[in-house]
């Protein structure tokens, strides 16, 4: 069962961009600058995220697609900095930072601080059917509400701020291309893990990929002894990946690295801990020399998700069984079969179904949340 959701009749843009100083575009030309100046106009969208909430009636907010900043790259104008932002907020293994997660608005009026200077996390924060705050590139912010909030918008107005009436965010948009609902998405329920299960016990899988945030990966060795634990320890609403052994012949993975291209490397530590990175051709003698030098199990993975082939995978439901997660895993052959033996379509519905063939190509690691098109 997959949980549904609605627009919301009230969406303003929310910037330090005088409309007037916008070319026939829409394009922001005036002397503004685009990143956080960390004082008075970043404290004035701070004030402006609470007053709507209070409008709205809220006190509570969910944190949604939540994720860091690649560690390969950094798509942000200002440096990333140690603990994403999120030092203070969650403790140092980020318990609490998952989809569908509860903050205050005082956390979350701090999250939206951490997006705004680019400081590396970056997530949508939503009551659900109510409320929502996106933030874009370049100090650009989405609030939608269920009420006017008329008091809100006089408040933003005078912290010096323009709101802007928009007809939907633009990350509306991008998350229905993102995380397609009318897509069957297999379930991590009671089927899956029978199905882990058997099988962890044939020998055909041993590695589990969970993935709690976008970008971020936790790797877990799989036996018929160890999975219930391992299962009780997962975050909520993550994306899993089954997949089989990894190699023992390192030295063999390791000399036929590509010369020119870039690759997700997993591998085994002597102590048994799973780690994984992405690297290209520039970096492979330093990892080979330092963290990949006591590596005793190894797989070298493409970064595009067509090019990849884990046994099956699934996203975890909350404890009632419902799927809420909108990110989606991109479906394996044994997912392809699971749908069609429990979701019976019409043939036109089955070929038109991205969750019933295979899916486009994409990069293993995505920049920062979806943004709106163009800079201004």
């Amino acid at each position: 069962m997959t949980a549904q959701r609605g627009a919301l009749p009230y969406v303003y843009r929310i910037t330090k961009y005088d409309p007037a100083e916008r070319d026939e575009h829409g394009h922001y030309v005036g002397a503004e600058d685009s990143v956080s100046d960390h004082g008075a106009v970043e404290a004035a969208y701070l004030q402006a995220v609470a007053a709507f909430a209070a409008s709205t009636g809220i006190d509570r907010l969910a944190i949604r697609e939540p994720g860091l900043a690649p560690g390969f790259a950094h798509f942000g104008l200002e440096p990333a900095v140690e603990g994403h932002g999120l030092t203070g907020l969650f403790p140092p293994d980020l318990a609490g930072f998952h989809d569908g997660a509860e903050v205050s608005v005082e956390t979350g009026v701090e999250l939206v601080r951490a997006m705004l200077r680019d400081n590396g996390a970056f997530c949508s924060l939503e009551v659900e059917d109510r409320f929502f705050v996106h933030i874009g590139w370049d100090q650009y912010m989405y609030l939608g509400s269920t009420e006017p909030c008329d008091d809100a918008v006089a408040r933003t107005r005078e912290l010096g701020l323009f709101p802007e009436p928009l007809a939907a965010s633009p990350y509306e948009d991008a998350y229905e291309d993102a995380y397609d609902e009318t897509g069957v998405q297999r379930p991590a329920d009671a089927d899956f893990w029978a199905r882990l299960h058997t099988s962890v016990a044939d020998g055909e899988a041993a590695i589990l990929e969970e993935s709690h945030l976008l970008n971020v990966s936790r790797w877990h060795r799989l036996t018929s002894r160890n999975l219930d634990a391992v299962r009780a320890r997962l975050a909520p609403r993550a994306r899993l990946t089954v997949w089989p052994d990894l190699s023992t012949d390192v030295t063999a993975a390791l000399a036929a690295l590509p010369d020119q291209d870039t690759v997700e490397i997993v591998w085994e530590n002597s102590d048994g801990r799973i780690a994984s990175t992405i690297a290209d051709d520039t970096q492979f003698e330093a990892l080979t020399a330092t963290r990949l030098a006591d590596a005793r199990a190894i797989a070298v993975l493409p970064i595009t998700e067509d090019d990849r082939r884990p046994l099956f995978t699934a996203v975890l439901p909350d404890a009632d069984g419902v799927l809420r997660a909108r990110w989606r895993t991109t479906p394996t052959a044994s997912d392809r079969t699971w749908a069609r033996e429990r979701v019976p379509l019409p043939l036109p519905a089955l070929q038109d179904d991205p969750c019933l063939r295979p899916a486009a190509p994409s990069p293993r690691d995505s920049p920062p949340t979806p943004r709106p098109p163009g800079r201004h």
